[in-house]
């Protein structure tokens, strides 16, 4: 069949909105039973650089309110942790997470030698590699690669965006990319679509155009099913009307249904707080805490909050001095929020950044991101962390 090249966009179009749909996905056509303990784990990037010192604030360290003389939040206005460490004044539910024990916070977390480029080091943090090597691959596509070899039952990644992050990528296995299983769904069953993958047949000289077709009919044979999973328990809890609320929304209806999913990952941004950081941070830790207050609230109804996790990372920090312009400038090591009702160790899991000794203005930081990642991959999903990092790292006790 000839196709217009307008027509072979709109297809290809739908094989990169639906991601580069696993190969695997049709082994989910069959119904599965989820049982409790199915450990899931979320992952929430901040991205574009949150500050983490005005995240999770030192209220009574000096030099903190010296570098940041208009900027720093005073203890008065924190939300006290402890007579040392308070919280951004937005965050009230993750100050009561902390309260009932449910809440870690990992501070100075970084990597040698760090980048303070956007798209360097996030590609970094994706691929769980070193500064100076680069890596084509995702810590969590590479966990797929790994879970999936010759398994009859493989598990499944999901990212709620249009765009599949390095993170989700494997060399063999991908996660996918979907704002929500309707969009998903209605796009994958238009009726051009549907003829098209039908009318196909495989041509061996024409290898990335089969690719492209293959891709295709997987989505439209898998979205049905998806969009039906996500309606076997449509949760019932109120969730913020924003992108990060429907998009928790999204996650925990599908943690509910038997769809055997252990890695979600959604995006929140911009942090990148160059210019009057004071508002746009507020703003976006408003919209977080409210929407992660909701997916707690309805995992706890559900009984599910001892089997899930939340993490949370930015590419980098900020530096410790504010500028001339109301921010912060790029830096280098931050914090992270562990969320689950399965912690091991709660509260504030380290020590707090020391600001006395600083790198070219710049935190210092202690503790490798890719530990924490062994520590999930290991102790949480079960897998072979050091086949999947390519090195062996510290396993933490945070769970």
């Amino acid at each position: 069949m000839y196709i217009k090249r307008k027509e072979f966009l709109q297809i290809g179009s739908l094989a990169t909105a639906s991601m580069m749909l696993p190969k695997f996905l049709k082994a989910f056509e069959r119904p599965a039973f989820v049982p409790p303990g199915n450990k899931v784990l979320v992952v929430l990037q901040l991205s574009g650089g949150n500050d983490g010192l005005n995240t999770v604030i030192p209220v009574r360290n000096d030099i903190y309110y010296r570098s940041r003389p208009r900027l720093g939040i005073t203890k008065e206005q924190a939300l006290l942790l402890t007579d040392e460490v308070g919280l951004h004044p937005a965050l009230t539910g993750l100050k009561d997470l902390y309260a009932d024990g449910s809440l870690g916070i990992l501070n100075s977390v970084g990597y040698p030698n760090p980048d303070r480029s956007h798209f360097r080091s996030m590609d970094i943090w994706h691929s769980a590699s070193k500064s100076n090597e680069y890596v084509y691959t995702g810590w969590v596509g590479r966990y797929l690669d790994a879970q999936c070899a010759g398994c009859d039952k493989p598990t499944q990644a999901l990212e709620i965006d249009d765009v599949l992050s390095l993170a989700m990528k494997g060399e063999h296995v991908k996660g996918l990319a979907m704002k929500d299983p309707r969009r998903l769904f209605n796009s994958s069953n238009d009726k051009y679509f549907k003829e098209v993958a039908a009318s196909h047949r495989i041509h061996g000289d024409e290898k990335p155009v089969d690719y492209l077709y293959k891709t295709m009919a997987e989505t439209v044979s898998s979205a049905d099913y998806i969009f039906k999973q996500s309606r076997v328990h449509p949760t019932s809890t109120e969730y913020p009307k924003t992108e990060i609320g429907n998009s928790l929304k999204t996650i925990a209806s599908l943690i509910f249904s038997d769809i055997n999913t252990k890695v979600y990952y959604l995006s929140l941004g911009s942090f990148d707080t160059h210019v009057a950081q004071e508002g746009q941070q507020k703003r976006l830790f408003t919209e977080m805490n409210a929407a992660i207050t909701a997916f707690v609230k309805d995992l706890k109804s559900n009984n599910r909050f001892q089997d899930v996790m939340l993490m949370s990372f930015s590419e980098f920090g900020r530096r410790v001095s504010q500028n001339a312009s109301g921010g912060t400038d790029h830096g280098t090591a931050n914090n992270m929020f562990l969320i689950s009702g399965g912690l091991q160790q709660k509260g504030v899991l380290n020590a707090m950044p020391d600001l006395a000794d600083l790198q070219e203005g710049d935190l210092k930081y202690k503790v490798d991101f890719k530990s924490v990642y062994a520590t999930i991959l290991n102790k949480w999903l079960q897998a072979d962390d050091k086949k999947i990092l390519g090195s062996q790292y510290d396993h933490l006790n945070f769970i």
